[in-house]
């Protein structure tokens, strides 16, 4: 079934966000209203997978400047956001957080904006008359009392308060640095989504060497236990012991149950649908998956711990490397 995938940076959609926008049927498929744009894309599947490293910058420009925002992020167990804001754009810290809380789960997001004022848009200098008016007084009477002291005028106006720039509109420059940054989130977020489609086919070929080893062991396992059915026998032969056949049988029969690994092997061909499962879900999965390589790494030693025969350990060996492979990019998994 063709299902609609909004990963567009301009469409800042998520999974937390995506069941609360409008969906409106369409010949054959769907389509995604939204204020300014519509975008649709099919896709076999629904893969929302979604990596906890990312970088995304956008620089904003205006007649007051210009400011840079950049915004990166590594794995993490929890939501961690961190800003480096100039002093006069602390108070949007708050909305920032909010922001990164709706649209993420898991990862620790460093978040930087650079200012740069217009020297030419900065306010005209204006004196405050009163307060200058004050000063002289008070440094007349010092004089009087000193003889000897002047006064200069460029003290005066040093003073705190004398001379004051005209505040520019910050309510404007706020409105285009919120702007910026909501973009720079978009990009952030398209650029997670990549890295974790990215992860996911590597995931799947890994699933796929699991299925070949599995199939290995399984076609290869009645092959061993005949070998080892045989040399138990021809030792016997050899030492020339006289054995009742029925209880020889029997002991066989106990080797061959201790050998079997057909419930491991069923057991690692459920995980792999499991985890095949898991990889079309929405939302944040990170933490399924790592669960699941713990249940693969279960699987992979007790078939290694009931190896007897050089092949069946090659193939252990390699599903735990197969394993590890899966585990170490599965932690930077939302």
């Amino acid at each position: 079934m063709l299902i609609l995938v909004q990963i567009l940076v301009n469409l800042n959609l998520h999974p937390k966000t995506l069941k609360q926008r409008k969906l409106e049927w369409l010949d054959n498929g769907y389509m995604l209203r939204h204020n300014q744009r519509i975008f649709i894309k099919y896709i076999q599947g629904f893969n929302m997978i979604h990596s906890m490293t990312a970088f995304s910058r956008v620089e904003i420009k205006g007649e007051w400047g210009n400011a840079v925002w950049e915004i990166r992020s590594v794995n993490q167990r929890f939501l961690e956001t961190y800003f480096r804001l100039p002093e006069q754009f602390r108070g949007v810290e708050p909305v920032l957080r909010e922001r990164f809380r709706k649209q993420l789960n898991r990862g620790k997001v460093e978040c930087n904006l650079r200012f740069n004022a217009n020297p030419a848009t900065k306010g005209k200098l204006a004196l405050n008359k009163n307060l200058a008016e004050q000063l002289l007084e008070h440094a007349g009477w010092i004089n009087e009392q000193t003889l000897n002291s002047q006064v200069n005028p460029l003290d005066i106006m040093r003073w705190p308060g004398v001379m004051e720039a005209e505040e520019a509109d910050m309510d404007t420059i706020q409105s285009d640095i919120l702007a910026g940054f909501d973009q720079a989130l978009k990009d952030f977020i398209a650029a997670r989504a990549s890295e974790g489609s990215n992860l996911k086919v590597m995931i799947e070929q890994r699933l796929d060497g699991i299925v070949v080893e599995a199939e290995k062991v399984k076609n290869h396992m009645p092959e061993v236990i005949q070998w080892q059915r045989k040399r138990i026998t021809d030792k016997f032969n050899d030492a020339k012991i006289d054995l009742d056949s029925t209880r020889v049988e029997q002991e066989l029969v106990l080797l061959a149950q201790k050998m079997d690994v057909d419930e491991e092997i069923d057991r690692l061909f459920s995980h792999i649908k499991e985890t095949h499962s898991i990889l079309k879900k929405n939302g944040a999965q990170g933490r399924r998956l790592d669960f699941m390589m713990q249940e693969f790494n279960r699987e992979a030693n007790t078939l290694g711990s009931k190896s007897i025969n050089a092949e069946i350990t090659n193939s252990a060996v390699e599903l735990k490397v197969l394993i590890e492979q899966m585990r170490e990019q599965i932690q930077n998994i939302e």
